[in-house]
């Protein structure tokens, strides 16, 4: 999500995305962009909200046996609406937070309906998303024109405007930032839900027992999901008509369900499951690493900072983001040594219970 995020938001306009490629093709610049956009783009997402909706459900099983589950849960998640906004509004407009907030608080009744209620809930709104914007409703979309104009003003106001400067267009670019979470809102529902089942289903409670049956999702999904996405780079896809649509909609969350059955697979062999283990800190904080991107992030590239925004080439982006990454890799092992929780998510969780949690480990 942080490369993502990086190259496609926070380094130029999200909107570049829908014109055309913001590097001359054959660059290395062109390269790496493009290996953004098929291994990361729209997968990242998915894995991660397919997490949201496994954590949803494990937090509910942990807390029914103390009351009403979804009392707490209302509770978090309007927490998790507040940070959203404050950040959405106050810092970066790419902002996921509020989405997922708004998301949890339709999910949270949901968690009441059995398995199979759960299974059919997702593929129905999994449904909706690959076929409602034809079908069902429409979302309103610019021009290539208007969105080449809206593309230039971004670039002049984030790169040399003053923190008011920028806080206005940010407040004006939201008209458009909505169609697109208006766009994935129905993705996200479902895979909410659809990490709620395959925990309710007992499936990542018994890893061992799916070993391999997760090595042949991970197959199927990588295989099938790159395959859509290489047919349609070549103009194969095109004769489908209409179905092209659903298709490289679909395209990016098998890709993501392949990753993430590849990674659980991983884990059950012991020597790749210890290499793995790297990566666990910077997870158990992932709030507090995103909000911490996205103010370094606005430093760098917006005009109150460094003023980078539409001047940075992708491959010193890529390069940034690695490093960033690499940076909090090594602060959260340090901080998760001292302290049981990142610091936001420490806020958060004694705003949900109202009263101040534990923080440092037991002997520090």
């Amino acid at each position: 999500m942080l490369i993502v995020n990086l190259m496609t938001e926070s380094r130029v306009s999200i909107f570049q995305q829908f014109l055309v490629a913001a590097s001359p093709p054959g660059t290395i610049d062109h390269i790496v962009e493009r290996i953004v956009t098929f291994g990361f783009e729209g997968k990242a997402f998915s894995l991660f909200s397919l997490l949201f909706g496994v954590g949803l459900a494990i937090q509910f099983e942990r807390l029914s046996p103390h009351g009403n589950p979804l009392y707490w849960l209302y509770r978090r998640m309007a927490v998790l609406l507040a940070f959203g906004l404050i950040h959405l509004l106050l810092i970066w407009n790419g902002d996921i937070l509020t989405e997922y907030a708004l998301a949890g608080l339709l999910v949270l009744p949901m968690l009441l309906l059995g398995q199979s209620a759960l299974l059919l809930a997702a593929l129905a709104l999994f449904a909706i998303y690959l076929v409602g914007p034809t079908l069902l409703y429409s979302i309103p979309w610019p021009d290539t024109a208007a969105l080449q104009q809206h593309v230039d003003a971004a670039s002049q106001a984030y790169s040399s405007g003053s923190v008011t400067d920028v806080w206005r267009f940010s407040f004006h670019e939201l008209r458009l930032i909505v169609l697109l979470h208006l766009f994935v809102f129905p993705r996200t529902l479902a895979l909410f839900l659809f990490g709620a089942f395959l925990w309710r289903a007992g499936v990542l409670k018994r890893l061992g027992e799916f070993k391999n049956p997760f090595a042949i999702a991970s197959i199927v999904g990588i295989g099938a999901g790159a395959g859509l996405m290489t047919l349609d780079d070549r103009g194969l896809l095109a004769q489908f008509g209409t179905a092209q649509a659903y298709l490289m909609n679909l395209a990016p969350v098998m890709m993501a369900l392949g990753y993430g059955a590849g990674i659980v697979a991983l884990t059950q062999r012991p020597a790749a499951a210890r290499r793995l283990c790297v990566f666990a800190p910077i997870g158990r904080m992932a709030f507090t690493n995103y909000l911490i991107q996205s103010v370094v992030f606005a430093f760098i590239f917006f005009g109150y900072g460094l003023g980078q925004f539409g001047r940075m080439r992708a491959t010193p982006a890529f390069a940034l983001g690695v490093g960033v990454f690499v940076v909090q890799m090594l602060f959260s092992a340090w901080w998760l040594q001292r302290y049981r929780y990142g610091p936001i998510e420490w806020l958060w969780r004694t705003l949900m219970y109202g009263s101040r949690q534990p923080m440092r480990q037991a002997g520090r």
